[in-house]
């Protein structure tokens, strides 16, 4: 397999809350003002990403497990997952609110959709004054029945909600109510799952007038009871890489890069995703070069020895699956 950095072409999806954003601030080749999501790399059926630089330009993720396999996922991941990439990785931009909505775990998602569960995160890249989000429900002892009655005279007793600003990140697990306030540019860890049940809508309607579904009976049963926690903070010092996430289905770093650093993968059996989250970098892999600016993310084959960054100021998330976590999790419940 060539090793260098992958980049494919952003699936950009419009949507009754998005905006602007992705286009203005983070490039991405549209001039609409309902654009509320840019998938970077997914392999979610019908929306699977396409190559766009190197060797590989025009294929596809599909394509390139297929050929490449623990090549290109780590010997684990391939082992674990076959040819499914398991992993979605997005940019989002809420011009108003999202819908509040809850994921299903892994059995509930394989019992009802034969898909993966969705536990994600998000990282804020951007946000308006006062923005916030939807975390949690503000009272552990609610009974999730109560999701079957929400309005606009409940809906903030019932809902915890948190200020955000730039920098910060929030683990969201399967179970967890959550929503995306307006006002708010987040990148976007997910496991690969495009299933979602929304509890609230906010009383919208779209163009003729009517009101999205609500899917509050199963939302009731995918509900799990967590605190009103998630929040992660880090080091803002220059060349660090600090953790935000380490669960059993993806671990998340920053790496705050403000000169020349190399940095070994050797010991890493997976494939690692970088989204640029600020600033400029350019990532070297052998001979092969290859520059990231604000908003664009590139995939390394697990294959990959180490990996140099040069810039003067720039944040990255770095994105891999950890086995070792996974199993000792899995051990541990």
């Amino acid at each position: 397999m060539k090793i260098y950095p992958i980049k494919f072409n952003p699936i950009l999806k419009e949507k009754i809350w998005g905006g602007n954003k992705l286009g203005t601030l983070l490039g991405k080749n549209t001039t609409k003002d309902n654009v509320g999501e840019s998938w970077e790399i997914s392999d979610v059926n019908g929306n699977v990403s396409e190559v766009s630089n190197g060797a590989y330009k025009g294929s596809s993720l599909k394509q390139l497990i297929a050929t490449y396999q623990a090549d290109l996922l780590g010997a684990n991941n391939f082992a674990n997952f076959g040819f499914d990439f398991p992993l979605l990785i997005k940019f989002l931009d809420a011009k108003t609110d999202l819908s509040v909505q809850v994921h299903p775990d892994n059995k509930m998602a394989k019992k009802h959709h034969n898909s993966f569960g969705k536990t994600e995160m998000w990282y804020i890249m951007d946000s308006d004054e006062n923005a916030d989000i939807v975390l949690g429900l503000k009272d552990k002892s609610i009974n999730p029945e109560v999701l079957n009655h929400i309005n606009a005279d409940n809906v903030d007793a019932v809902f915890n909600r948190e200020q955000v600003k730039k920098g910060d990140s929030f683990f969201i697990p399967a179970g967890k109510i959550h929503a995306i306030g307006a006002g708010v540019l987040a990148a976007e860890i997910q496991q690969t799952s495009d299933i979602t049940y929304r509890v609230y809508d906010w009383d919208r309607v779209d163009d003729n007038g009517d009101k999205r579904e609500l899917h509050t009976k199963l939302a009731e049963q995918a509900t799990k009871q967590f605190d009103t926690n998630g929040k992660a903070s880090y080091n803002t010092q220059p060349n660090t890489r600090t953790n935000l996430v380490n669960c059993e289905y993806f671990t998340t770093n920053i790496l705050d890069i403000s000169n020349l650093q190399a940095k070994s993968y050797n010991n890493l059996d997976s494939f690692v995703i970088f989204m640029c989250v600020e600033g400029t970098v350019a990532i070297t892999i052998g001979a092969e070069h290859e520059t990231l600016k604000m908003g664009e993310t590139i995939l390394i084959p697990a294959k990959t020895n180490a990996v140099v960054f040069n810039s003067t100021k720039a944040k990255l998330l770095e994105i891999y699956i950890d086995d070792t976590v996974a199993k000792n999790i899995q051990q541990a419940s």
